[in-house]
């Protein structure tokens, strides 16, 4: 795996490009998400053929591969923020060149199915990313969330993320994960995540806790939960299933999880929620599994 290495700063009035890697993008929500950024006085570019659709995916993915490829080799863009998840991401990520994400070093925003795009740049180009807001929520995002993602862009520290602790004492690592399908769905590929003491950071959305289980269970049998340094959970609040209520999601977390004797830290803000705070892919960061928070302790973007 190469050096890792953190992309560029956003300087203030630099260019934003919207790309769409995975699931089809609607034109509202896109025109409403890059008036935030114009409104924060940044310019936005597109292709005009981003709201393309081809069933459940935002175009051919020779559209999708020529897209984000163009916005890593055009020197005018200085950032890529992604319009949505969905699926697609895996289908092209062997088409893409590592050395000129790591020669670009620009910073790459998404989560969800963007995942497999931040462990597959983790682990190819050794460039940090940002696992944060895109575009699909329009204007409904979260006002502070949105500058706090410009000001870390900008490289300012992140702020402490806060949620519930569960114990397991206080851990130091780096900031790996996203969406618990994608992190899971990530064995055995070429961008296989790497959790070797790790602070692992999931979330997901629509799943029923008997899938939480089991996508959990295959992170154990893989090896990927032994030797972390602590794990935090996002958002999970859609993760139900009304004919089996109990156990509920965050049950069966902890079930799979407290035997890691770990600092665990549950409802962290992050994920498919408004209020999906920005953390950096890769960052040095602390877990307290007693004061429920996870401190990042670096910038995820550095200047020059």
């Amino acid at each position: 795996m190469p050096r890792l290495q953190k992309p560029r700063a956003l300087e203030p009035g630099g260019t934003i490009a919207i790309a769409a890697p995975g699931g089809p993008v609607d034109p509202a929500r896109l025109e409403e998400g890059a008036a935030l950024w114009r409104a924060a006085g940044f310019e936005v570019v597109h292709r005009d053929d981003v709201c393309a659709r081809r069933g459940y995916l935002a175009g051919e993915d020779d559209r999708r591969v020529r897209e984000l490829v163009g916005w890593i080799k055009d020197r005018r863009v200085d950032a890529i923020v992604c319009a949505r998840g969905g699926y697609g991401c895996d289908r092209i990520l062997d088409r893409f060149d590592a050395a000129a994400f790591r020669a670009a070093r620009k910073p790459l925003i998404g989560y969800s199915d963007i995942t497999a795009l931040l462990l597959w740049q983790r682990r190819h180009a050794g460039l940090m990313g940002f696992h944060g807001p895109m575009l699909e929520r329009g204007k409904e995002l979260d006002r502070e969330v949105f500058a706090d993602l410009v000001a870390q862009l900008a490289g300012e520290p992140a702020q402490p993320l806060r949620g519930r602790g569960q114990g397991g004492g206080r851990g130091e690592g780096r900031l790996v994960g996203g969406s618990l399908t994608m992190v899971a769905a990530s064995i055995g590929t070429d961008w296989e995540i790497d959790t070797r003491g790790a602070i692992l950071l999931l979330e997901e959305v629509g799943e029923r806790p008997y899938r939480l289980d089991r996508m959990l269970q295959q992170l154990r049998g893989a090896g990927k939960l032994a030797g972390l340094a602590g794990v935090g959970i996002g958002d999970v609040s859609t993760c139900h299933d009304p004919k089996y209520p109990s156990p509920d999601a965050e049950e069966v977390i902890l079930e799979v999880l407290r035997p890691l004797r770990v600092p665990l830290v549950l409802g962290l803000p992050f994920g498919h929620t408004p209020r999906n705070r920005a953390w950096p892919f890769g960052a040095r960061a602390t877990i307290d599994g007693r004061r429920g928070e996870v401190r990042v302790l670096e910038a995820g973007v550095a200047r020059g």
